[in-house]
């Protein structure tokens, strides 16, 4: 196509593309404000070098075709790589991949071609040092050649070892990077605060990298992978002597890679991948692929930007751009008041997404979202959908501005917000909204478990004015629920038996099931332990709550707060009288064969549910994580088990399966 070109017509179109490239590179990686897909940049790029391949006479120094990486930032010494840090190029199908192990294979005539396939992290790039055994520097990539020095910031990473038994001079590379878990919580606490959230954790990652206080990057918990390691400057034979090295002297290297004894391996393990990733805790764009063999690396060689002998094959986009058709705004079970875009339905990742939460007015007055609007939306991990950024450039002027409501869109009373806070409240307890929602949280399986109460039928119930607040649901007839759509006899019987059986449940789920602010269902196990007894805790005061550890002063008051309230009162009092136990039992109170124990659980299990399973640990006193880190106890092992499991490998974490699982809690 770029043949067809005039010579001028070649020239407009790479300055317009180069404009475009460094504009939203900027956006990227410095605003934090992403305009437009990685997938969609990357095209750009390509056609850029498409461009300036056919026309070499408008190459220029300054074209981004020309630059490695990012610039350094301000704000730190830069440091000269002794070995430049290249780039590597990308693919995005099979083809693009043969095409690649065809060049090689031309390149290294009759030779056998190892590849070793990594996942590609997506973090930032990093060198380190050490020397007499003991950590000297940290280096991002910057541009390639010079990057920035973050010795400081680095040595907080709490997984990369300080000294190592090599007194050589050693340096190793990897990919620095934030587990999604880590990830959400500083998105949360900036929200919080009224701060830009960040689009990504590659973002993060890099935000966190730039901050000057060593002490605030440790709060991010950061975390690395390293894949490279040089010894007095040499490199190991292979790659994959190069990670078991890394792995001997105690460096964390990513479990996942594999060893490929041909091109089809390693499209089989980006198949694989493609498919798994969303069981990683950490954020993966593609699989790396390596030729093996260091000596048939140094054959191939690099060209100026990047090696000959490496590609990546990306995974297809978590990224989409879609228009918002209109907002809505949702009212919770405490009042607080989500503005929700309705969206043309979109597929990322294989799931058709059609509506995304906006969080809160403050985030929607800051992005300055409108009906109308073009938008980018990302789904990463197990992360819910969200907005990355407002496309403003392609606005045509028929968006429109959404007017944050004075009054509750439902019921209609007035709306509440503190002065520190970013959420409206709706304070009216009779709110029909908030009554559909705290129903439906009550009967959650998490809550009081109620088995087949679930959103439509309370929709059904409120409807038809059997049910008007929570406690009528324990005075429901089966000749009322059999009048009901889609509710036949067994199917009613099945209905009040499960009603039935939720009076006996466990304290703590009664106290998670009343939706008081701030209190979770680990909270409601440390106040069922503290109190044994609901109208113990409902009379505490805020002083002897505040004893309690976790509980701070912000959720003393609200916990007090609630119960002050005369239709919590009532609640309480209604749910009494339905014959709901308050009490703990000695049973109940007793016997914690697993206090103190952390267990993390992965694959499935045939004789229980993952929510039985964490049920029944923290019954017994143990603690259930969702990652496995050094203070793991146990990995509870299921049916096709996830990267879970050779993490605890490689940390000696003791592994056990469902017969043992089962013996520890007491069943056989």
């Amino acid at each position: 196509m770029e043949k067809e070109l005039t010579r001028e017509e070649a020239r407009k179109r790479i300055e317009e593309l180069r404009q475009q490239i460094i504009y939203h590179e900027k956006k990227y990686y410095v605003d934090n404000d992403p305009q437009i897909s990685d997938y969609e940049f990357d095209q750009l790029m390509a056609e850029l070098k498409r461009l300036e391949k056919a026309f070499p006479e408008f190459i220029t120094p300054d074209s981004p075709t020309q630059r490695i990486g990012e610039q350094p930032v301000e704000g730190f010494p830069t440091v000269e790589h002794r070995w430049p840090m290249l780039s590597i190029e990308n693919c995005y199908d099979v083809d693009g991949l043969r095409e690649f192990d065809e060049r090689v294979r031309k390149l290294l005539p009759g030779e056998k071609i190892e590849y070793v396939a990594e996942l590609k992290i997506d973090g930032v790039s990093m060198s380190v040092r050490y020397n007499g055994g003991k950590y000297q520097q940290a280096v991002t990539r910057g541009d390639g050649f010079r990057g920035d020095d973050v010795t400081a910031q680095v040595k907080t990473i709490r997984s990369l070892p300080l000294t190592i038994p090599l007194t050589e001079d050693v340096e190793v590379r990897g990919e620095v990077y934030l587990p999604y878990e880590s990830f959400q919580k500083i998105n949360e606490e900036r929200g919080k605060n009224g701060e830009p959230l960040f689009a990504n954790p590659r973002n993060a990652t890099a935000g966190s990298i730039r901050l000057l206080d060593p002490k605030e990057v440790a709060r991010r918990r950061l975390d690395i992978f390293l894949y490279y390691i040089f010894i007095n400057g040499q490199e190991m034979p292979s790659q994959w002597e190069n990670l078991q090295q890394l792995k001997k002297l105690g460096f964390k290297i990513n479990p996942h890679s594999r060893l490929c004894q041909n091109i089809e391996e390693v499209i089989s393990y980006h198949r694989e991948w493609t498919e798994k990733r969303d069981s990683l805790d950490y954020d993966v764009d593609g699989v790396v692929v390596k030729v093996n063999s260091t000596r048939q690396r140094q054959m191939l060689g690099a060209t100026a930007k990047s090696p000959r002998w490496a590609i990546a094959f990306k995974f297809p986009a978590r990224q989409a751009t879609t228009r918002i058709k209109d907002i809505i705004i949702q009212v919770g079970r405490t009042g607080a008041l989500t503005p929700v875009a309705i969206l043309e339905p979109v597929q990322i990742s294989g799931t058709t997404i059609s509506r995304c939460t906006l969080h809160n007015e403050e985030e929607l007055r800051r992005k300055d979202i409108r009906i109308g609007d073009y938008v980018l939306l990302e789904r990463s991990g197990d992360v819910i959908p969200h907005i990355v950024s407002v496309m403003k450039e392609r606005r045509t002027g028929q968006e429109k501005p959404f007017v944050w409501p004075k009054k509750c869109p439902v019921c209609h009373s007035t709306l509440y917000k503190e002065e520190d806070e970013a959420i409206s409240h709706c304070l009216n307890p009779s709110c029909p909204a908030r009554i559909r929602e705290s129903i439906i949280h009550f009967a959650s399986r998490r809550a009081m478990n109620i088995e087949g109460l679930g959103e439509a039928l309370v929709d059904q119930l409120l409807a038809s004015g059997l049910v008007k607040k929570i406690p009528d649901l324990y005075h429901l007839k089966y000749e009322d629920l059999v009048q009901l759509e889609r509710m036949g006899p067994k199917s009613a019987r099945h209905l009040l038996d499960q009603i039935e059986a939720s009076k006996s449940r466990e304290l703590w789920r009664l106290i998670f099931a009343l939706g008081i602010r701030h209190v979770g269902e680990k909270m409601a196990q440390t106040l069922a332990r503290r109190y044994k007894d609901l109208e113990r805790l409902a009379s505490a005061p805020e002083e002897d709550l505040m004893q309690i550890e976790g509980i701070g002063p912000e959720v003393a008051k609200e916990i007090v707060f609630f119960f002050s309230q005369p239709e919590n009162r009532g609640l309480l009092k209604e749910l009494k009288q339905a014959g709901l136990k308050f009490k703990e039992t000695e049973k109940e109170s007793g016997s914690r064969p697993l206090e103190g124990l952390t267990f993390v659980l992965t694959g499935t299990l045939s004789s229980m549910t993952r929510d039985e399973a964490k049920e029944k640990i923290e019954q017994l006193g143990g603690n259930v994580s969702s990652s496995v880190s050094r203070n793991t106890d146990y990995l509870v092992v299921g049916e096709e088990p996830g990267s879970k499991l050779a993490r605890a490998r490689e940390l000696g974490v003791k592994i056990i399966y469902e017969k043992e699982f089962l013996a520890l809690l007491g069943q056989r």
